[in-house]
């Protein structure tokens, strides 16, 4: 998909995409750079795009590993369907029904969950849902990762994680933060 389509996409569904723009790889870097991609075998994506992170993801994981790739976006979800790997399989589900997809997958928990969703434009309820429901499916110290342009929301994952590591990617239209959080129990 081309920066102008992307863009067109954007536009038109802002409160699911939640930006006008691709993430630029400086970005996509500083997203992946807290996974140990040796030691991970199941990792989840949220808010999957077109796959640009989807991409750079796959280039980094084991070959023994599993992406599950979530989108709900009519018009990204084909883009993902042309990524032609093994490893991937894609979900065209919300974020906050893990749990009953990873059993349909016979997945007990995962790894690392990297996440694009746009959390400002969701309720806060269903916020918190999604992300109580991630850190439930991930294992003993591991990882969420999620982008933000903004930090009006580091309380929340405060809250559930009890921890936040917090990065900046200045490489990237606009500016984004990284927010890092770690199962700890």
């Amino acid at each position: 998909m081309n920066h102008l389509d992307f863009l067109r996409e954007g536009l038109r569904n802002i409160k699911t995409v939640g930006t006008i723009t691709r993430s630029s790889q400086a970005l996509c870097k500083k997203m992946t750079e807290p996974v140990n991609f040796d030691k991970a075998r199941v990792i989840v994506e949220y808010g999957a795009g077109d796959g640009v992170i989807t991409k750079h993801i796959l280039n980094q994981m084991h070959k023994d590993a599993r992406l599950l790739a979530f989108e709900v976006n009519q018009v990204f979800y084909p883009k993902l369907q042309e990524i032609k790997d093994e490893r991937l399989d894609l979900v065209f589900e919300s974020a906050e029904d893990i749990s009953s997809i990873l059993a349909h997958y016979n997945i007990d928990s995962v790894d690392c969950i990297i996440s694009a969703i746009p959390f400002v434009n969701l309720t806060e309820e269903l916020s918190f849902k999604i992300l109580n429901n991630a850190k439930q499916v991930l294992k003993s110290n591991g990882l969420f990762i999620q982008m933000h342009y903004s930090l009006l929301e580091r309380k929340m994952y405060k809250t559930i994680f009890g921890n936040l590591q917090i990065n900046f990617e200045p490489l990237n239209i606009p500016p984004a933060f990284v927010f890092v959080c770690k199962k700890t129990n």
